[in-house]
């Protein structure tokens, strides 16, 4: 049976919210003798953020790399993992794809890691993946903020978010042509919102379990969101962000909407956290956007893993948006490892099928 993941329960969220989601919080246990670093910037942080990475246990290859850093932003301090393959040391001028993975509510990283087992993936096609970790001092269960536009929160995690990227291509050999961004539930939301914002950053998203991130303002309006109940929406483009750099809070979201990356959307339709309707509204979105239209609609499956409806929307002969509505599949990531929460070995690889659908825009940038 699908694990029922954790979603975000404030203090300041109504009653009706609080009973939305007491059936469904199911917080999975924190890293033993894992200290949490300070959400807040300032000295520490900086000092942290130039010191060099710590090397921790990877949680896949004897001689691969599980390496911690922290990265100051506009949100504060993010702490983050970045997992480096055995052997991949590169040739002169050679660069790596950058893969990045944002955890669900309840989560952490290292959790996302076990899961979804990206890190074998990433060792058999050669690309380093960084786990960033949501501070639980900015989200009591661990959320990304992606819904908080009204108050700022979720541009400023957004921007905190891209600092991390740039800290780690500035340290590794990273292909910053090549650089996507996944993520499960509430992470699939605020990876739609780092694209949104920063589309010339990012040459593919992938939305597992998510929400179009300009849905909801706020906690509350958040839950309609997931009900599916709100008119989906994208954040409103206000001026260009400046060539080449990190925009701060307040500079604007993508200004060409033409220029979105390809999406691709995975969701469950036995999902009682976030409504399967999120991914055909988000889809229609998306498309919109690049005035790309539908193709037929098509039941893909694999051995006795759960089926799943396939379609793509197409602009130009390209693929702007791919859907992969999966049956039987609830709030979980789809076929991920046994076991652990969030996690249902039963459907699609979804590691998989979220690496094949970056691996083809790389074909785009040639």
């Amino acid at each position: 049976m699908p694990h029922k993941s954790s979603l975000f329960s404030l203090a300041a969220l109504t009653r009706a919210y609080r009973r939305n989601l007491a059936a469904l919080v199911r917080v999975a246990k924190p890293v033993k003798g894992k200290k949490h670093a300070p959400a807040q910037g300032g000295a520490v942080a900086r000092k942290a953020a130039r010191a060099a990475p710590r090397r921790s246990t990877p949680l896949a290859g004897a001689s691969s790399e599980w390496l911690a850093g922290i990265a100051p932003g506009p949100a504060g301090a993010r702490r983050f993992h970045l997992f480096v393959p055995a052997g991949l040391a590169p040739a002169p001028g050679e660069s790596f794809p950058l893969l990045v993975m944002l955890h669900g509510c309840g989560q952490t990283g290292r959790d996302l890691a076990a899961s979804s087992r990206m890190n074998r993936l990433a060792a058999r096609k050669r690309f380093l993946v960084l786990y960033p970790e949501q501070e639980r001092v900015a989200n009591a269960h661990g959320c990304w903020n992606w819904y908080d536009r009204r108050s700022g929160k979720a541009d400023a995690e957004a921007a905190t978010l891209l600092a991390a990227v740039d800290q780690v291509a500035r340290r590794h050999p990273v292909d910053l042509e090549r650089v996507a961004v996944a993520g499960l539930s509430a992470g699939g939301s605020m990876a739609a919102l780092l694209a949104a914002r920063y589309p010339s950053r990012f040459c593919a998203v992938v939305m597992h379990s998510g929400v179009a991130p300009g849905t909801a303002e706020s906690a509350a309006t958040a839950v309609a969101a997931m009900r599916g109940s709100r008119d989906a929406h994208l954040p409103i483009a206000q001026a260009p962000l400046p060539a080449g750099g990190l925009g701060g809070v307040g500079d604007g979201v993508a200004a060409d909407r033409q220029s979105l990356p390809p999406l691709l959307i995975l969701h469950g339709d036995a999902d009682g956290v976030v409504s399967v309707r999120n991914a055909a509204a988000t889809a229609v979105l998306w498309a919109s956007a690049a005035g790309a239209r539908a193709t037929a609609s098509r039941t893909l499956r694999r051995g006795q893993r759960y089926p799943m409806q396939a379609m793509e929307f197409k602009a130009h002969g390209q693929v702007v948006v791919s859907v992969r509505e999966i049956t039987g599949l609830g709030h979980a990531w789809s076929g991920g490892a046994p076991g652990l929460p969030h996690s249902d070995p039963a459907g699609p690889d979804a590691s998989a099928l979220a690496w094949a659908f970056v691996a083809r825009q790389f074909g785009r940038l040639a």
